[in-house]
């Protein structure tokens, strides 16, 4: 006999409280209960094996409305049963309540955790359900429009996509079930107010100097297809440093983390959080950076084989491949390798994966020679080439982003790129005739503002002016 593990219980005489040992092994991976043996596996014996071997299998078929194999042995003259519980494809209840057997511990499934386990034994992922309440109106055009330029881009989604509407787009993404109804995804994806339809959806990002000491903080809102785009304009303008060096006369400035690891990072945890959950957080400190999403690690991969190349696991089918589709991912389970092979490259130490508080964290160490003694943030740059001529509305009648000030230079770099989405900070200087700090100011400050996104890497990416910033030009 075996160690007590995961799949195995020793009991040394049966109770019917073991009926719920039974429910979490069928409920998990299957198992077995030896009765009438000790924890360190020394047979204590039984005197009425032979009734229990009726009792206790009509019991089970009772109780929990399966079968279970049930053997009789023997050892050293004394016999104890051996019950040897198949995993079982729909979901078992003992008297209403699931249990689940994690590790050498009996769970009792509730809340989230019990949904999500539902759906599982279904066969179906909570992002498949659909969304009672929404409808088309509740889909933003802009968003699908966004996801179309990016998978054409891409080369995984037909030029003809373009052509497509947005009922057809989803459709073809299985968000639209055969009634027309929107499914989860659609919304956690494309919605105008995610929101409005589900809980902690948003992203929070936090500069902290301790545990204790929160010196500002954004929260990033909305579907989560543009979601790691935003995530990343904000952290590059607020959060994060570009340290400047020189390759012969070429002036450098890469962030200070690998920027397509870095989006690679933020992608897994917008698409592999457990929703409804809570909020994703990102910490960023002085000496390192912290990002959590609730959601553990899929069932049926070890964190030895999470840290390598395994099979593609997705806890959200519809979003993961909306995602791919898009260019993002890939579906190879490949996304940690890359990441750490990125870090690698550049010298600097590997990200820190820990599976911790109901969900993943990342840690990522930063370097502390990259800032002075202020706070490591971008903050605090006033533009005195440029005087402020312009006050004016962002074009959208939300309350955000009303009344900034816009200075001339930044509504001509902004009118510059609503020309050319690939136009470059040199380009700029030398066409607007203003100094490269000029330009970076700028847009930064555009980007802060949410008036034009940068979509892709600095090497191959290309801006794009947003509604709001349609609304100044």
């Amino acid at each position: 006999m075996n160690d007590e593990s995961q799949n195995i219980e020793y009991k040394r005489t049966w109770s019917d409280e073991y009926l719920k040992w039974v429910c979490g092994f069928a409920n998990a991976q299957g198992g077995k209960i030896f009765i009438g043996v000790d924890d360190d596996k020394t047979i204590f014996g039984l005197t009425d094996s032979h009734r229990q071997m009726e009792d206790i299998p009509n019991k089970i078929v009772a109780f929990l409305g399966i079968v279970v194999d049930v053997n009789l042995h023997q050892k050293e003259g004394k016999e104890y049963l051996e019950l040897i519980v198949n995993p079982s494809n729909v979901p078992i209840s003992y008297k209403g309540i699931f249990y689940y057997r994690s590790g050498a511990t009996k769970q009792e499934l509730k809340g989230a955790a019990l949904q999500q386990f539902i759906l599982k034994k279904m066969g179906r992922s909570w992002d498949e359900i659909v969304c009672e309440g929404a409808t088309l109106e509740h889909i933003d055009d802009d968003a699908v429009a966004y996801f179309v330029r990016k998978g054409i881009k891409s080369g995984r989604l037909p030029d003809s996509a373009a052509d497509d509407s947005t009922e057809t787009i989803l459709r073809n993404l299985d968000l639209l079930d055969d009634n027309g109804g929107l499914r989860n995804a659609a919304i956690l994806l494309f919605g105008k107010r995610p929101s409005k339809f589900f809980a902690c959806v948003e992203f929070k990002i936090g500069r902290f100097h301790s545990d204790a000491d929160l010196r500002n903080q954004d929260i990033i809102s909305g579907n989560i297809i543009q979601m790691a785009d935003k995530v990343m304009d904000i952290l590059d303008s607020k959060y994060l440093i570009r340290p400047i060096h020189y390759e012969g006369l070429q002036r450098i400035e890469p962030l200070e983390i690998p920027e397509d690891a870095l989006r690679e990072i933020i992608f897994n945890a917008i698409i592999h959080k457990e929703y409804p959950g809570y909020s994703t957080q990102m910490r960023v400190y002085d000496d390192r950076i912290w990002l959590w999403n609730s959601g553990g690690l899929p069932e049926g991969i070890t964190f030895e084989q999470f840290m390598g190349v395994h099979s593609s696991c997705p806890r959200n089918r519809l979003i993961a491949r909306a995602f791919y589709l898009a260019g993002f991912i890939e579906s190879w389970g490949r996304g940690i390798s890359k990441i750490k092979g990125e870090f690698m490259a550049d010298g600097l130490e590997e990200p820190v994966y820990k599976e911790e508080m109901g969900g993943m964290s990342v840690y990522i160490t930063r370097s502390k020679d990259l800032f002075g003694k202020n706070d490591g943030v971008n903050d605090g740059i006033e533009n005195t080439e440029d005087k402020c001529v312009t006050l004016k509305n962002d074009g959208v009648n939300d309350g955000v982003n009303d009344g900034v000030k816009w200075t001339k230079n930044e509504l001509a770099i902004l009118r510059e790129m609503s020309i050319n989405e690939e136009v470059t900070y040199i380009e700029l200087q030398t066409k607007l005739k203003i100094s490269e700090p000029t330009v970076r100011r700028a847009i930064k400050k555009l980007r802060m503002n949410m008036m034009v996104v940068r979509e892709g890497s600095d090497k191959s990416g290309h801006w794009y002016v947003t509604e709001k910033g349609k609304g100044l030009l």
